[in-house]
């Protein structure tokens, strides 16, 4: 597995993704409105930067997060060939699954995501390109 993105919730997509461009010239590498957020993806280089913001009247986990914590890293994003094995592996060691099977995610790809209580506090997201 490879580190693939880190996940940061925001109410002020635009106004981040220019600061993170400049800063740490991550151009952005592709945008989408999926699941009641907008998404983008700054690139700076090897990895990604997601940015999450809800749309308006959204309802689920990234406002939920917003109203609970404010903006912040949301999730950690680990690369991996093969999301059913590493659903597997992750099931024998004894952690808590938030998704049972792959579901489809930001970008067109497969994701699963683990629970922080069973990795150190840590919402860790699995995903296959």
């Amino acid at each position: 597995m490879e580190f693939d993105h880190a996940g940061i919730a925001t109410d002020d997509l635009e106004g981040v993704a220019d600061l993170y461009g400049g800063l740490f010239d991550a151009p952005l590498a592709h945008e989408e409105e999926f699941d009641g957020l907008r998404v983008a993806f700054l690139d700076p280089g090897e990895s990604y930067l997601e940015l999450l913001e809800p749309l308006p009247d959204a309802d689920g986990a990234i406002p939920r997060y917003l109203d609970d914590h404010g903006p912040g890293i949301h999730h950690l994003a680990l690369r991996t060939d093969d999301l059913t094995a590493a659903l597997e592996t992750a099931r024998e060691a004894g952690v808590e699954l938030v998704d049972e099977e792959p579901r489809p995610g930001a970008w067109g790809h497969d994701v699963a995501f683990l629970h922080p209580g069973s990795t150190g506090g840590v919402l860790v997201e699995f995903v296959e390109h």
